[in-house]
């Protein structure tokens, strides 16, 4: 009844908004086009599309704002308006009894607070839909370090399951009842947004995060990331180091402090792209309100980043994909840009090479007409991904993450500086891993890494090329063999049966001997 109840709400709040008629001509029965217009009879409907989407996915709860911020990531799915209307989605909601938060962390750490920390703030500090976040004081067996604990809302599982499971039967009616519902995937959705809601339920799961990145950043000279105390860490608890700067929006009060903000927007985008080329491993969460700025003199001018819930991650493919990409593009060479979109293997075979370099000339040849410091990487990736949609490629989702991170990391860089020229910053990066990845260095590096590999299997070498032209030259004699082993595999199961029934059957002659033995001798 609860989920009948909230079935009827999510029904009313959609009617209200007018999403049937996001998707009216896009109906595949005839007759859900008509009933939609009846539906829509005396409603006021002249908002944008994707506002109205957004305030209906803010009036359903933080659940559906997730949703919204994580499909706002999707722009390789949804039409742009739409995307950018959901990236301004705020997972701000009001903070839970401290109370709670204070009989949580004792449940969850098995000690009271008192003894747990010298003093706990019991007003928090931030609070969105899956935890908030206290001030506290280590005690002095601990060195009495200030330190930040994150809290999981008590009972979100159970409230996640359920929305889940509403999403669930809604995107089954979505793939059902639209034309265009196939290709957006919406089971396919859901399930990827179970599992980052799922990801974000953990907190030890966002430590490990934050180490990885910590000691990825170390020696770096950029970045600091919190230290996390890992014997105060669970699943719904985290304590880490308290982290103290000013926020990256505030560039009036860190220019008045002598931060020189150019500089700032050039380290950011270095950050990044050390992040993503060097490490492949990535801080995919990088809007203004998870970033600081440290004031203390022995780190002043350093980017403080926080909240480690999304993470991406690229393999060497990835990262020499999306390398080649860039440069391809700054030279022109469409072709070459097109060559990469058929060697990735995500475009269909029967693709010509031709039809798609004339379609990515045409997207991106206008890009060269503006200033080479108002191109915006992220707008070109995410102009590469309409292209290849068009050629129904398939778009892995770690390079949407990216592209979304791209474009926080751009808008960023010029809202410190509007002149950045992200470009110039990133292309001698770039150039630099490039030559890292090719050449004998190279060459050296990687055999280096799999010298281990290579002993291991060197000695066995000879007999793996027998076993593999011995496996080459008699096909017709192993189709035999296996049909042979086949055959004996069925053989041997029937006569398991076979045995099987005989020896049932013998035991339960046995018993009934034995019991009409005893019925006679009874009587």
């Amino acid at each position: 009844m609860r989920r009948l109840l909230r079935l009827l709400r999510i029904a009313r709040v959609a009617l209200h908004y007018g999403l049937d008629q996001l998707v009216l001509s896009g109906f595949r029965h005839r007759w859900l086009r008509v009933l939609a217009r009846v539906l829509a009879t005396g409603r006021n409907l002249e908002a944008p599309r994707g506002q109205r989407l957004r305030l209906a996915l803010e009036s359903l709860g933080p659940i559906f704002v997730k949703f919204g911020q994580m499909l706002s990531t999707r722009r390789d799915l949804l039409p742009l308006d739409i995307a950018d209307e959901l990236a301004k989605l705020q997972d701000r909601v009001p903070p839970f009894d401290s109370e709670l938060a204070v009989a949580q962390i004792e449940r969850a750490l098995g000690k009271p607070i008192d003894q747990l920390f010298a003093s706990f703030e019991r007003t928090p500090v931030a609070s969105a839909s899956i935890a908030q976040v206290h001030f506290a004081v280590l005690p002095p067996s601990q060195d009495g370090h200030e330190v930040a604990v994150k809290v999981l809302r008590p009972g979100m599982r159970n409230i996640i399951d359920q929305d889940l499971h509403l999403m669930r039967t809604l995107a089954g009616w979505v793939e059902w009842a639209w034309e265009d519902g196939k290709r957006l995937k919406p089971r396919e959705v859901v399930a990827e947004f179970d599992k980052y809601l799922h990801d974000e339920l953990d907190l030890v799961r966002e430590a490990a995060n934050a180490a990885q990145l910590r000691r990825n950043m170390d020696g770096l000279g950029l970045v600091l990331i919190p230290q996390m105390y890992w014997d105060l860490c669970t699943e719904s608890v985290i304590v880490m180091e308290r982290m103290r700067g000013v926020p990256i929006s505030q560039v009036e009060r860190l220019r008045a402090a002598g931060v020189d903000i150019r500089k700032l927007a050039q380290s950011g985008v270095e950050i990044f792209f050390t992040q993503v080329f060097r490490d492949g491993y990535f801080h995919a969460d990088m809007h203004p309100g998870n970033i600081m700025v440290s004031l203390s003199p022995e780190t002043f001018g350093w980017y403080i980043a926080l909240d480690f819930g999304i993470i991406g991650t690229l393999s060497e493919f990835d990262k020499d994909y999306l390398a080649q990409n860039f440069i391809a593009f700054f030279q022109r060479d469409y072709r070459r840009v097109a060559e990469l979109h058929l060697e990735s293997g995500w475009v269909p075979s029967e693709v010509r090479v031709e039809e798609l370099e004339a379609a990515v000339r045409t997207v991106c040849e206008p890009q060269f007409e503006r200033p080479l410091k108002d191109i915006s990487l992220g707008q070109i990736l995410m102009r590469l991904f309409q292209v290849s949609r068009r050629f129904k490629v398939e778009i892995q989702p770690q390079l949407v993450l990216l592209q979304k991170t791209l474009l926080n990391v751009e808008g960023l860089g010029r809202q410190l500086d509007p002149e950045l020229d992200l470009w110039s910053t990133a292309q001698p990066f770039l150039r630099r891993w490039m030559q890292s990845q090719v050449g004998w260095r190279a060459f050296t590096t990687h055999l280096r890494k799999e010298a281990p590999r290579f002993a291991q299997y060197f000695p066995a070498l000879p007999r793996l090329i027998h076993h593999a032209l011995e496996q080459a030259q008699h096909p017709a004699e192993r189709e035999l063999t296996r049909q042979l082993l086949q055959e004996q595999r069925r053989t041997n199961a029937l006569l398991q049966g076979l045995i099987g029934f005989v020896v049932g059957l013998v035991f339960f002659l046995v018993l009934l001997a034995l019991w009409n033995a005893r019925f006679w001798l009874g009587a």
